[in-house]
């Protein structure tokens, strides 16, 4: 059964990069087993968002509350520990470790007890491309291959809310189908996810619902029906 409290909860979030406040006065909320897309621009402020979410970048006001608790001024490893975990577009992997290591490396990390072999198998199961990958350095993968590598390593750490940055940003169109096939079996489980993103069609075959950040500021917030028959024209006026 799923709870009517937020699993995420965020509340006049104002957030800086650098020295500059780039991100001013958001609200968001998402419920368990929600899909939602972040779109906007570059230099809309989502990435700053989610960084701040998950204490990567400074706030400048505001509270976040995950799972009911308050995290603002929690550290990014308890953030982490607790189920919020993020996929940035740099993809963060242990470059001179194999795909296999780097995948155990997010259990290990993230979970206290159980069965990584269990775990593992039912991840890689996502992404058959990274089980043929499994001895090879991560180094060595494709643009697309790390993007999965990263998604599987987060994935293992048994996440409550998964924030992907830009999965498919710089990848080609083969790469962002397999990746958007990913993504749509993971909402199917019942996975909560916040989605970055500026590849509307991605976003509008997976998400449920849809946030607009204009220049740091919250412009658009609704399902997907509210969109219209055109839904895709629809987002792309509201960036603009």
């Amino acid at each position: 059964m799923r709870s009517d409290t937020p699993i995420l909860d965020v509340h006049g979030l104002s957030a800086l990069r650098s020295a500059a406040v780039v991100v001013r006065d958001v609200d968001l909320t998402i419920g368990e087993g929600e899909v939602v897309a972040l779109l906007g621009t570059n230099g809309a402020g989502k990435s700053t968002t989610v960084d701040a979410i998950c204490g990567l970048a400074r706030k400048h006001g505001g509270e976040v509350r995950f799972l009911g608790q308050d995290i603002t001024k929690a550290s990014p490893h308890r953030i982490a520990r607790l189920g919020l975990l993020q996929v940035s577009q740099d993809r963060d992997l242990f470059p001179r470790m194999t795909v296999g290591e780097n995948v155990v490396m997010g259990f290990e990390a993230l979970v206290a007890r159980g069965d990584a072999k269990r775990e593992t198998e039912d991840v890689i199961a996502l992404f058959p491309r990274l089980r043929e990958r499994w001895e090879q350095r991560a180094s060595s993968l494709s643009g697309g291959e790390q993007k999965m590598l990263a998604i599987a390593r987060a994935l293992v750490g048994r996440p409550r809310l998964l924030l992907l940055d830009e999965p498919s940003s710089g990848l080609a169109p083969i790469m962002v189908e397999q990746v958007g096939d990913a993504l749509r079996t993971l909402a199917q489980t019942g996975l909560t996810i916040l989605l970055v993103e500026q590849n509307i069609g991605l976003a509008l075959e997976v998400c449920d619902r849809f946030i607009v950040l204009r220049g740091g500021n919250k412009v658009y917030d609704q399902p997907k029906a509210a969109l219209g028959a055109d839904s895709r024209a629809a987002l792309a006026a509201l960036y603009l």
